[in-house]
């Protein structure tokens, strides 16, 4: 067991009074335009990483970059038909995904993939389930000109269409210093999504010796499950419970259509069926499970998993029959709800947009 005291760490006071306040503002209230060069330290979280050490060299905050990424997230006009927005599909309410096996975009059509959690992703790497954003600039940005997602044919499409949007022109020119470009879309976009973060979970407080009470008697012995027969910290490891890397359990296999999932990018045999590790915080939260939303609860996931998933020739070797009792699928589970926090929770639509 880990003890570490003194480990939460806090925004400036500064930042505080003005993240949060915008971030909590809902419906008919008066919102305050961005204080654009206000710089913002992240909150640091009891389990995790200081997040402020995974930004990009030269990647320095500001509280107009935040608030102008969540207005250009929650905003319908980012997409061919106005009827898609970011938030469609990774709702605040429920932890930033959408509840439906696979997503719906614009003109009612849906993709082949469930839509994953946009929370700590600013830990990720390799982004999308298979991988094919380098960092979260390029991976909020790619939806856009996807034909079934933000329907746009190109980027230019949507600089447009921002440009025709006096209010954008003039916050894009407050935070930036300069008129309506893609490269600012996606940094803004990014780093709103940088600020959703969970940690301080059940999880954490027992492990790290805050509060040895955090967790009943269950959830302690799922945790066991969880380090040793359940094998799971194999691939759900590190604090936010993901290796980042890519794995086949067999999913699909079973089926006349097979995702090839990360050999699409790298062309790899070993690659092939293979899709990212989701984290598992808030994973009671993110139902619909798989990248393809096959699984709707947690004990689903479990017995696939104890079960050795599905064999094809390209399963990963980790992947194998756990022979978990009843009881320790139980345990498991409430382990795993327990890995439940906050540090999300502020995110809410804005009031209005800019017109």
């Amino acid at each position: 067991m880990r003890i570490v005291l003194g480990s939460i760490l806090t925004i400036s006071t500064w930042a505080i009074i003005q993240f949060v306040g915008a971030s909590y503002a809902t419906a008919g209230t008066q919102e305050k335009p961005p204080s654009t060069r206000t710089p913002v330290v992240l909150k640091s979280l009891l389990g995790l990483e200081n997040p402020n050490d995974r930004l990009l060299a030269g990647n320095v905050l500001t509280e107009g970059q935040i608030q102008l990424g969540r207005l250009l997230f929650f905003d319908k006009r980012l997409s061919i038909d106005r009827s898609i927005a970011c938030a469609s599909c990774h709702i605040a309410t429920t932890a930033f995904t959408d509840s439906r096996p696979v997503s719906r975009g614009v003109r009612g059509l849906t993709g082949d993939r469930n839509a994953p959690t946009v929370i700590n992703r600013v830990f990720g790497k390799q982004l999308f389930w298979d991988g094919r954003a380098a960092t979260l600039e390029e991976q909020s940005l790619g939806p856009l000109v996807n034909s079934v997602e933000h329907g746009f044919l190109v980027y230019d499409d949507v600089v447009k269409t921002l440009r025709s949007i006096r209010g954008y022109r003039k916050l894009f020119m407050e935070v930036f210093s300069e008129n309506i470009t893609i490269e600012n879309v996606g940094i803004a976009l990014a780093n709103f999504q940088r600020t959703i973060l969970s940690g301080n979970s059940p999880v954490d407080r027992f492990d790290y010796g805050v509060d040895l009470n955090a967790l009943t008697q269950s959830a302690q012995r799922g945790f066991r499950v969880f380090q040793g027969k359940g094998r799971c910290i194999r691939c759900h490891a590190g604090p936010n419970y993901t290796d980042e890397q890519f794995h086949n359990l067999g999913i699909g296999w079973e089926s006349s259509h097979v995702d090839l999932g990360r050999y699409a990018i790298t062309h790899q045999p070993e690659d092939i069926g293979a899709f990212k590790t989701p984290t598992l915080r808030e994973i009671s939260r993110t139902a619909p499970y798989m990248h393809d939303g096959r699984f709707n609860t947690l004990r689903e996931v479990i017995n696939f998993y104890n079960h050795g998933g599905v064999k094809n020739p390209f399963q990963d070797n980790t992947i194998g029959s756990l022979f978990l009792s009843d009881e320790e699928r139980e345990d498991l589970e409430a382990f795993l709800t327990a890995l439940n926090g906050e540090g999300w929770q502020h995110v809410l639509p804005p009031a209005s947009f800019p017109k």
